[in-house]
């Protein structure tokens, strides 16, 4: 590649020049909010672990999408605490669970947003875990069954398709499940409902405060059985082309920002939209070095976000979404 000796330094001497010249552009359109739901009422409950992020009740719930939904802000994204646990993780897909519920509530209160529901089990199950335990008669461990996990999978992404959800969003990392629910969705008269599939999902340590917030550790063990190596980049590539042969319309990538090369790996493979999840332990990093006065919040944010927008993301999940869409405006 040829590059010329002229420096575009003019082109950097303003703020509004440097504007008319930015490469990429950051849009409040490509944000998703994640948001906790658990049973009660009139409840916000703030997460230590991740300030400024909160378990609703499902009312308050609604308050909080509404306010969202007047930001400009496109979509959320579910997650449920239910209020029984168990090795089934049952309330995943009851038709009176709290995701089924805030589903309903949120489609009858807030008309322009899309709602997202992510479908896994870790949330529902008394141990943790994204799928069905068996025990190993040879070992005498526990592991996840795959393929009595797709069963409960695709149980739990129709409940929520019955309630009026816009998009669903495996996150389990179980093989076939994009195909099973694929499957029952279309079979049910639900083929227009999109999967945004967590294609390529890292077992990583960026995702503590989330377990405080949707109070799902796993009470044994890790999942590193299910999710995948950090060292790995082609397997992703192969995670994400099994996912959009089985019927994935959106394909994400968590973390993001230790990841932002397999963003661009995909990218650049595949022709098809492409999300990132901000996780929480990259958000309480930044809150809790702010907090020490080392960094500014909103300056490192901004600048984590607009990174994975170069890296090829073409939305963004991130806890950030409602103080973003507040200094987009004042950009």
């Amino acid at each position: 590649m040829h590059f010329p000796k002229y420096r575009p330094r003019r082109l950097r001497s303003n703020k509004l020049m440097r504007a008319l010249v930015r490469e990429e552009h950051l849009s409040v359109n490509d944000l998703i909010m994640p948001l906790f739901v658990r049973p009660g009422s009139s409840l916000k409950r703030e997460i230590v672990s991740m300030p400024g992020n909160y378990q609703f009740s499902v009312d308050t719930l609604v308050e909080e999408v509404r306010e969202l939904a007047d930001l400009g802000i496109p979509g959320v994204i579910l997650f449920g605490i239910p209020e029984k646990k168990d090795e089934l993780g049952t309330e995943a897909y009851a038709e009176d669970g709290i995701i089924q519920k805030a589903i309903r509530a949120i489609k009858k209160n807030v008309s322009n947003i899309l709602v997202i529901t992510d479908v896994c089990m870790c949330e529902y199950t008394d141990h943790g875990h994204c799928g069905y335990i068996r025990k190993d008669e040879k070992t005498g461990e526990h592991q996840v069954d795959n393929d009595e996990t797709l069963k409960l999978l695709s149980r739990e992404a129709l409940s929520h398709a019955d309630a009026g959800v816009d998009i669903v969003a495996p996150s389990d990392m179980m093989d076939g499940r994009v195909d099973a629910i694929r499957t029952i969705l279309d079979g049910s008269g639900y083929g227009e409902i999109p999967i945004m599939s967590y294609a390529a999902k890292y077992a990583s340590a960026f995702y503590g405060p989330f377990r405080d917030a949707a109070e799902s550790p796993p009470s044994f063990g890790d999942r590193k059985s299910y999710q995948m190596d950090p060292a790995n980049a082609r397997e992703a590539l192969r995670e994400v082309s099994l996912d959009i042969d089985e019927g994935a319309d959106i394909v994400m990538v968590k973390p993001a920002l230790p990841y932002l090369d397999i963003i661009r790996l995909i990218k650049d493979t595949f022709e098809y939209p492409v999300a990132a999840y901000n996780v929480s332990g990259e958000f309480s990093m930044v809150k809790a070095a702010h907090e020490k006065g080392w960094i500014d919040e909103k300056n490192v944010a901004m600048e984590s976000l607009m990174g994975m927008k170069r890296a090829g993301a073409d939305i963004i999940l991130t806890y950030w979404a409602k103080d973003a869409a507040r200094w987009l405006k004042e950009c």
